[in-house]
Parts: structure tokens; sequence; C-alpha cells
């Protein structure tokens, strides 16, 4: 498994395991939606003393895994000395680029310093992908960056965004990438933060879900018959028929577990900004400074990075306040609720809540209302509306978001939340809150489902058993 995979001690003991590093805000592409609005140096970057201090700071806490990322991280002159560090303390490194200007030689410079893995991102076909990304050339750039690791044995992954204009080429983009020889494919959705804001069309739409699952659900299989595993990034999901199939190579449990910012997961600022998510806004979620703080003191101390460790269920608001999962979910990703909303503890962006209001003959529709003002890491603000399934003539009603501030710090506590893992309905494969005998969802027994599904899978495994005798003969 990987180093970031996640254990109940790391749970018990908010154990930040894995780092996401911005390098540098320096960026050599112009994506319509990047939320960091990267381009130029970040005023005070970090220098490379203070960058390797960071790094042994990281691993006296015990982080496993440090992923670079920019803007760009190889624009940062010492990016192969940082990465050396890395693995001189015994961290996996990995990288997320955009592949403009990933040479041959670099990569080769990466390996040899110790780089484990690196992902590429790629938006959609050629043409959406330059448009997207702001630079003709851009995707040609990207498959032959994958090119590079592939022949020299980097492990390569293909992150994709996706946009309302992506979705309809997800099948050709996976068959795309693994010609190319990408292993594996994280898919996220498009957040309104940054230049995002700024083009809202390219929102995908919280009703859209209902089409787009159903779609992941069929390139799994094609994926995996192609040697690509699809992962889901944070943001995608929750629950529902097809949450039980990608969720393992991230979590023992195999569902989604909460967000897990602050709690095993560290984000890092080119500044030495430090907050619980990379992707969370600066405002309001900075626990502080390297150059003040040590983060060993943040992590214990800073509210801003406590806030999913102390996050109870009555700071859930709007539908996500009485979901059934609740308890396990906790709204889901908090990156995409506050910057909707200007506060998390609500968020659209869940195929369960998506299928329970179809049943009702509703929708969930996101409006921009005011703009962001054009700094790194902003928000604008959004309103949530609640329509007929048809977006047709009938009653709406917009959500309204109640007032929000971070919790007190509570640095008493001697253990912290491990999330419940929850048994599958194998009648409709949906999960289900331990000790539920009927399920919610198609009102199956469970214990009468799983016992035929174990019956069902020991048939099979015989059969298997069979098949291999006979061949072995």
């Amino acid at each position: 498994m990987p180093q970031r995979y996640l254990h109940d001690e790391d749970y018990l003991h908010a154990h930040p395991v894995h780092v996401v590093w911005e390098l540098t805000l320096a960026c050599n592409l112009k994506c319509l939606h990047c939320g960091s609005r990267a381009g130029k140096v970040r005023p005070g970057e970090l220098s490379t003393e203070e960058a390797l201090d960071v790094v042994r700071q990281l691993a006296a806490l015990g982080v496993r895994a440090i992923s670079v990322i920019g803007g760009e991280a190889y624009l940062r002159r010492d990016w192969i000395e940082i990465i050396r560090a890395i693995t001189d303390h015994g961290i996996e490194a990995g990288m997320q680029t955009g592949g403009r200007a990933l040479t041959e030689e670099k990569v080769v410079r990466a390996k040899e310093a110790g780089l484990r893995a690196c992902g590429v991102s790629i938006d959609g076909l050629a043409d959406l992908h330059d448009e997207l990304r702001g630079v003709k050339g851009s995707f040609a750039s990207a498959m032959e960056a994958l090119g590079h690791l592939k022949r020299h044995g980097i492990p390569s992954g293909v992150n994709t965004q996706i946009t309302s204009r992506t979705m309809p080429q997800l099948r050709n983009i996976l068959h795309a990438i693994a010609a190319a020889g990408a292993t594996n494919w994280q898919i996220q959705l498009t957040v309104a933060m940054g230049n995002a804001v700024d083009h809202p069309e390219l929102l995908l739409q919280p009703y859209e879900l209902l089409d787009l699952m159903p779609l992941l659900d069929e390139l799994y299989d094609e994926a995996a018959s192609m040697g690509v595993l699809i992962q889901p990034g944070n943001n995608i999901g929750y629950f529902g028929p097809y949450e039980h199939r990608w969720r393992l190579a991230d979590h023992e449990e195999g569902h989604w577990q909460g967000c897990m910012a602050g709690h095993a997961v560290l984000g890092i600022e080119a500044d030495g900004t430090i907050k619980g998510c990379p992707s969370l806004p600066t405002v309001g979620f900075s626990g502080g400074n390297v150059r003040d703080l040590s983060i060993a003191d943040m992590w214990k101390m800073s509210s801003a990075l406590r806030f999913s460790r102390d996050r109870g269920l009555n700071d859930l608001w709007g539908r996500c306040g009485d979901c059934y999962y609740a308890d396990v979910c906790r709204a889901g990703c908090t990156w995409t609720g506050t910057v909707l909303f200007g506060r998390p503890g609500n968020n659209p962006y869940c195929h369960y809540r998506a299928l329970k209001l179809a049943e009702q003959g509703l929708r969930e529709r996101i409006v921009k209302t005011a703009d962001a003002p054009g700094r790194s890491f902003d928000e604008g603000k959004f309103d949530l509306i609640t329509e007929p399934l048809d977006g047709g003539d009938g009653p709406r009603s917009v959500a309204v978001p109640p007032p929000w501030t971070f919790r007190d710090v509570q640095v008493a506590r001697e253990a912290d939340r491990v999330p419940p893992q929850l048994p599958l309905c194998r009648g409709c494969n949906q999960y289900v809150l331990e000790g539920t005998e009927s399920c919610p969802h198609c009102g199956s027994d469970i214990a009468a489902e799983a016992t035929q599904y174990a019956e069902n899978l020991a048939t099979l495994y015989a059969a298997a058993e069979k098949v291999r005798a006979l061949l072995a003969q």
C-alpha cells in the first residue's frame, strides 16, 4: 500500500501522514480553473535553507509522504535538492505537474534524487486541454512527460479535473493516458476557487452527478482492463451505489471517512504558511507560518488546523446536517463547501444526496452571486438553489448559511476521532450504519444478504480452483 495509506493509529493520534507542499507559485501554464491563480513567484517564498528545515521538521513529526506541487515545482532552482532531502529523511517523495517543460533530463535528475511517483494533470483531449491550461501545445507536453516517466521507471498517474466540458471526453481521456503508460487516474471536480470563480460555466452542477457517477462506474472496469486504477479525489462521491468500488486504494474501510485536513493531511504554501489542506483558502485556514512557529506547535495548537479534528455534528448545516451518513461523512470535502458558501458543513456535490433529491423530484443548482477579489486561493459567493428536477416551473428555495467560527482549541484531548467502519448491504451495494438489520436503501435483510454473498463467493472460489487444477494437468 502507498505510504499515505491511513491506519487507525493515524486517526487516533492525529498523525500528519501526507503533506502537499507548494514549492513555488511560479507556473508556465495559465489555467482557467487554477485555484491558487499561479503564475508569478509568491512574495516571500522560502529560501533553500528554510525549505530544508521544513523537511527536517516534517520528518521529526513522522510524515511518511510529501507531494511537491506548484505553480510548477521544478521552476524552483533547488527543487532537486529538496526532493533529495525528503528522500534522505526516509519520506516518500512525489510530485504533481502540468508537464510543460518536464524534460527527460529533469525526470532523470528527479529519479536520481529519489522521486518515487509523479502525477501529470490532463483535463481533456488536446484542444480542450490546451484551452483550459491556457497554453497551446500543453497537452502534447503532458503526454510527452508521461512518456519520460515511463521510460525511466517512475510510476506515473494522471490527475483530471472534471469540468462541465471535460465529462463528455472522459472515456477518450482514459484511452489516451492508458496508451501513454499511466497506471493511476485520479479524478476530481473543479472547485469554485481562484480562476474557476471567474469561469463559473466550467463548474459541474450538483445534479449532474446523476449522470457522472454511472459513467465513472462503467469506466472503472474499462480502466482496470487496461491496467489503470481510477481513484476518486476527496471532493467526489460520496456513498451511493458505487462508493464501495473505488475507495479501497486509500481507505481500509472502503468508504469516505470525512475530511482529513489537519487530521492526517497538511498543506504548505511556498512562503511557509501552514494549512490543513493545500487547497483551502489562506484566509481563515492558515495555522501560522514556519518563520514564526514550529510546525509541531501549529499542528497541535492551531484551531485553524485542528478544525476537522474538533468538528462536531452541530457544525453541519443544510442537508448535510440531517443526512443518514452525517457522522461518517462530516459534509465531505471542506474545501468545496467553504468556497461556495463562505463556511464548511454543507456540500451539495454528493451522489447520495443527488439521488435522494431525485427521488423527491428535486435537484440542486449553484449560481454565482459575487466575484472573487482576484487573490491567490480566493473565493466568490454562490447561491444554492433547490428546484424541480427538470429545472422547470415549481417551488424554489435558496440555502442560507448560518454564521460559523472555529471551535475553541481542545488540546487536552488524549485521542482523536477514529472514523467508523460501515458494513455494506450486499443487496444494493450501499453502506449502512453499524447495527442496521434492514437496509434503509433497499429493504434487504443485511445478515441474510451477507450470508448469501459469502456463499456465492465460496462457490466462485471453488470453481476457480477447479479451473486452476485442470490447467495445471
